[in-house]
């Protein structure tokens, strides 16, 4: 079992109050999830924000969330709430607990997935990989239907739906002599799933949830 823990949403930075004298201290920090901007404290916002830190635990499924919070209450600032914190923002969807190996449906129906890097394609070493980063700079390495799903998921009303449109797809759209792959939703979801916590986390991408 691989049991994992990214972020949702996107950070839209602090937000400051209009005042003079300036205020430097933000009135929250906020975090664009859903149809909505949630508000965050600065303390919340740290929590939020370590969920990201570790990218190369990430790309190995090694971050969850008893390490989060180990993360957090070792920090040169310990945070001795840690473990409440993370359970707060679990509860409001901004950090997403799943099993890589599990039943991927239910939260894959809650989310989108967004890309916010770059396609940067393959290569003539690797043409089975395609490459996404930033500044023209490779970050990461996709398998060619989980790129294609960081690519287009975002128009499928979830992730989910995504990867069952993927699935029908191999079947139905077939050219004459061809063989469907046998491509199914969870195999498909499965593949996502163990990509997921590196595309967050190196900001490739973003989970969004799926408005209610």
């Amino acid at each position: 079992m691989s049991r994992v823990i990214i972020p949702a949403g996107l950070s839209m930075g602090p937000r400051y109050r209009y005042v003079r004298p300036a205020d430097p201290t933000p009135e929250c920090y906020e975090i664009h999830l859903g149809d909505d901007l949630v508000e965050l404290t600065e303390t919340e916002a740290a929590v939020w924000a370590a969920s990201f830190v570790d990218a190369e635990r990430h790309a190995k499924l090694e971050v969850n969330r008893e390490s989060l919070i180990r993360l957090l209450e070792t920090a040169p600032r310990p945070e001795p709430d840690a473990a409440q914190l993370v359970d707060d923002l679990i509860g409001r969807g901004l950090l997403v607990e799943f099993d890589t190996d599990g039943d991927l449906e239910p939260v894959f129906r809650r989310h989108k997935l967004l890309p916010l890097g770059q396609g940067l394609g393959s290569t003539p070493d690797e043409p089975h990989l395609h490459r996404v980063g930033l500044a023209n700079q490779p970050i990461l390495a996709l398998p060619n239907s989980v790129y294609g799903l960081w690519s287009f998921s975002f128009q499928s009303n979830s992730l989910w739906d995504a990867c069952d449109y993927y699935a029908r797809a191999d079947r139905e759209e077939l050219e004459e002599g061809e063989e469907p792959l046998g491509l199914t939703p969870g195999g498909i979801a499965r593949e996502v799933a163990v990509n997921l916590p590196l595309m967050i986390s190196t900001s490739c991408g973003f989970l969004d949830t799926v408005p209610r």
